[in-house]
């Protein structure tokens, strides 16, 4: 299984330089992926500049969205255009984990119908495919640039509802779980693995998920206070996140089991703490 780990980009007082430095440091520990997170009203770093950021101090290693929020960036065709631009700029590295969403106040913040998202990201999926694909639709001919990745970025696609696995096998090379433990994450691969079966795709999805971690000096407060603040939209689910994060190095170890234990592809550790020392110490919690 593979080791990833999340941006600090979603952190309250995250400065661009600690997210470059993160970057950097991430690559040098060895890890297969930067992931981000996505919102819109909150003050975190925006997913697509920040992974072209990323991607201009890094050479290897992966870059994924994890998750983004399809329906409310709207233009189909204008997305994968600026999809299409970070993967040339990281040179065919970008994976692009991508959901519907969930928080009505993203979707009142960009004038787009809440009700209408699932629609409008099936819609959104179909476009990306034909735009990475070449499809003329000008005087100029296809929309450019042409991505790295033949077909363009591999799509994860997230979500638990049977529109989410459906739309995993019509669009998709894997399922990505936003979030819970090792079970939840095993119930969802399963019915992704089940789909793809039934959809009669080859192979089998690429499996990925993301947990929270914090460690070293006052991690779980540092746990409480971001989590906390994130996920407040939830209520009384937010204190459930931030109680599950793992926040001692035996607990990350243990994950990293159970995980790859249900088949997991990739694992992407999100910080609760922008300390560029929570790279090393993540690093080395996830590899005893």
């Amino acid at each position: 299984m593979d080791i990833g780990v999340g941006l600090p980009s979603t952190i309250p007082g995250i400065t661009a330089r600690q997210v470059l430095d993160w970057a950097r440091t991430a690559e040098q520990a060895g890890f297969s992926s930067l992931g981000t997170l996505d919102r819109v009203v909150y003050g975190n770093l925006e997913t697509i500049p920040t992974l072209a950021a990323a991607a201009a101090v890094t050479e290897r290693i992966g870059l994924t969205t994890a998750i983004m929020i399809g329906p409310y960036r709207g233009n189909g065709t204008l997305l994968a255009k600026q999809l299409a631009t970070v993967d040339n700029f990281a040179a065919g590295r970008l994976t692009l984990g991508i959901a519907v969403g969930a928080r009505p106040d993203d979707f009142e913040a960009t004038a787009s119908p809440f009700g209408e998202r699932g629609r409008q990201f099936d819609a959104q999926l179909a476009e990306l495919r034909a735009v990475w694909a070449g499809e003329e639709r000008g005087f100029a001919g296809a929309v450019g640039p042409t991505p790295v990745q033949a077909g363009g970025p591999p799509l994860l696609i997230g979500g638990t509802a049977p529109a989410a696995y459906r739309r995993m096998t019509e669009h998709g090379a894997g399922w990505i779980a936003g979030g819970g433990g090792p079970d939840a994450f095993a119930q969802g691969a399963e019915q992704a693995r089940q789909a793809w079966q039934e959809a009669g795709r080859d192979g089998r999805p690429r499996l990925v998920a993301i947990t929270y971690v914090s460690l070293g000096d006052d991690a779980e407060a540092h746990a409480r206070s971001y989590l906390g603040d994130y996920y407040a939209f939830a209520g009384e689910y937010a204190e459930r996140v931030a109680a599950g994060a793992l926040t001692s190095p035996q607990q990350v170890a243990d994950a990293v089991g159970a995980f790859a234990e249900h088949g997991c592809d990739e694992l992407i550790l999100f910080p609760c703490n922008p300390d560029v020392g929570q790279v090393d110490l993540i690093a080395s919690a996830a590899r005893k």
